[in-house]
């Protein structure tokens, strides 16, 4: 039975089985992000008898306008597998469950709304507001001091120009601004190197205060970026390169693909 439906194709030329697989996989993939204006997914297996043991030749995503975790919009996303060992119970459910751990190879593109958008992200704003900075208790008078207003501005090069708000409560707000070049550590921290206080866009009676300010911004950042905080169910993405293009910051890496939700 399974067969001739094996074998069968489509009137386009699809084999049924590869169809099976790509409605399945569409099915789970979308169930990873909060909100997508596309997925695509392609699933080769040739010849479709070799889902009987759960073995397919590729895997492809790629999608646009994701939206992970509610709040972490990603302009683009892809990613491609070599071969794949899965559940072939789990195909004829309509479902994908691999029977191992399995590498893509992955990219990841932010645009620059993107970016901004993501530090008014409640995971990211916790770690930028009502801190206790010991390095900073003098200008604060002992109270807590809250960064806002983040706005990222891509550069060539890697780099990025950052403006920001310090609120010091007594105080009131006082700019901040600096640029930094972003490297990868550890292929999962994006760290901000070299960074420049940047005087011109802050007032002269501020310069001193921000300055100080813009340094402890810099190690609060060099803490926070960090893709374990962001990874998708079951997925744990690495960086192996990181590069901005115009207004984009492009991610390459890759991802490592535990298991895949079945409930979307």
């Amino acid at each position: 039975m399974f067969g001739g439906f094996a074998g069968a194709k489509n009137p386009s030329g699809t084999d049924w089985g590869e169809q099976m697989l790509n409605t399945a996989a569409s099915k789970t993939i979308r169930h990873l992000f909060t909100q997508s204006e596309s997925v695509e997914v392609s699933v080769r297996c040739f010849p479709s008898s070799k889902l009987l043991q759960g073995s397919i030749d590729s895997f492809k995503m790629s999608g646009r306008g994701l939206v992970i975790r509610r709040e972490f919009r990603a302009e683009e996303m892809s990613f491609e597998t070599d071969a794949v060992s899965l559940d072939f119970g789990s195909i004829l459910k309509g479902q994908l469950t691999l029977k191992q751990p399995t590498q893509a190879i992955a990219q990841v593109v932010l645009t620059e709304a993107d970016i901004n958008d993501a530090f008014k992200a409640q995971l990211v704003r916790k770690r930028l507001e009502n801190l206790s900075v010991p390095a900073l208790s003098e200008l604060s008078g002992g109270q807590p001091i809250s960064f806002t207003d983040v706005q990222v501005t891509l550069q060539p090069n890697d780099r990025i120009k950052l403006f920001a708000k310090a609120d010091l409560s007594d105080r009131g707000l006082i700019p901040i601004s600096m640029t930094s070049t972003l490297t990868v550590d550890r292929r999962r921290r994006i760290l901000f190197k070299d960074s420049q206080f940047e005087p011109d866009a802050v007032p002269e009676p501020l310069r001193d205060i921000s300055q100080t300010l813009t340094t402890a911004l810099d190690e609060i950042l060099n803490n926070m970026v960090d893709l374990d905080r962001f990874n998708l169910d079951g997925v744990t993405m690495r960086i192996n390169r990181l590069e901005t293009q115009g207004k984009k910051l492009i991610f390459s890496g890759y991802a490592q693909i535990e298991r895949v939700p079945n409930n979307p």
